[in-house]
C-alpha cells in the first residue's frame, strides 16, 4: 500500500505548528465540525445546487441554508456561480472535494488494527 505524505514536503517541520498554519486549519475544520454545514458541503461536492435545492433536499429553511452558505463562503469552502437571476453552489475547488472524499474513505475503511484505549 502506497501511503502519501500528509504534508507538502516544501513545509519545514517547524511551519507546521506555527499559528499562522495551525489557525486557519483550525477554523477549517470547525466550520466543517458543524453536521448541518458539512451536509450542506458534501451536496455542493456532489453537484452545482441552488439555496432552495438544498434546502429542499436536507429539509432545512431557505434562510438557514443562506446563513450556512454565507460562512462556507468566506471560508473558500464553496463558491457561487451566477446563471441568469438564479445563484448555484459548488465546492470551491478540488481540494476540499479531494479533502472530503479522502475522510470519506478514511471513515468507511474498516481498520482491524485500531484497538480502542479501555481495551
Amino acid at each position: 500500500m502506497l501511503i502519501r505524505p500528509i504534508l507538502s514536503s516544501s513545509l519545514l517541520p517547524n511551519e507546521v505548528s506555527t499559528d499562522e498554519r495551525v489557525v486557519p486549519l483550525a477554523d477549517l475544520f470547525r466550520l466543517l465540525g458543524d453536521p448541518t454545514r458539512l451536509r450542506i458541503v458534501l451536496t455542493c461536492v456532489e453537484r452545482r445546487s441552488s439555496v432552495g435545492a438544498i434546502a429542499e433536499s436536507l429539509g432545512l429553511s431557505a434562510s438557514l441554508v443562506s446563513h450556512h452558505l454565507r460562512l462556507l463562503r468566506a471560508a473558500r469552502i464553496v463558491r457561487a456561480e451566477r446563471e441568469g437571476k438564479q445563484v448555484f453552489y459548488l465546492a470551491a475547488d478540488k481540494h476540499i472535494s479531494s479533502m472530503l472524499a479522502e475522510l470519506l474513505e478514511h471513515i468507511a475503511e474498516p481498520h482491524a488494527d485500531f484497538r480502542p484505549d479501555n481495551e
